[in-house]
């Protein structure tokens, strides 16, 4: 009886993992975006200040990356992303703009890819400490 419940588990396990190996395959196909980095901080800037950074890419999968539009939560947050398709291998990147105008103190900015990746939750964040505006009434930049 003891012979006949293992033999039983260990089928069930080889099942399992062989399940979850066909699983990983079909999910190597396609476009993948990989990020160097998905987070950036601007640290203290003041009000007014117009600030950038650039977030860079590469196709990490086996088909073109095509990128169809990139949401911002406001409009103080631009971008400026590559609109030909992304062979696999290759690295491209994306400019994230902000404009404190208007803004003080914490501000958390989620900026959303949307492309025909097979790793669709991508998501870039950009974060600043917005100080009141310079003596001058102006800001740094």
């Amino acid at each position: 009886m003891k012979t006949l419940l293992v033999s039983i588990f260990g089928i069930f396990v080889i099942f399992n993992a062989l399940a979850q190996e066909s699983t990983t395959k079909e999910n190597a196909n396609g476009p993948v975006m990989t990020f160097e980095e998905t987070k950036f901080d601007f640290g203290d800037i003041h009000q007014g200040d117009k600030v950038e950074h650039v977030f860079t890419f590469e196709n990490t999968g086996n088909e073109p990356l095509i990128i169809t539009n990139v949401q911002v939560t406001c409009g103080c947050t631009a971008s400026d992303w590559p609109r030909d398709p992304i062979a696999p291998g290759q690295e491209s990147s994306m400019t994230i703009k902000f404009n404190s105008s208007g803004k003080l103190g914490m501000q958390n900015k989620v900026i959303t890819i949307i492309s025909n990746a097979t790793n669709p939750n991508n998501r870039l964040t950009i974060t600043t400490n917005v100080l009141p505006q310079k003596e001058d009434g102006t800001g740094s930049n």
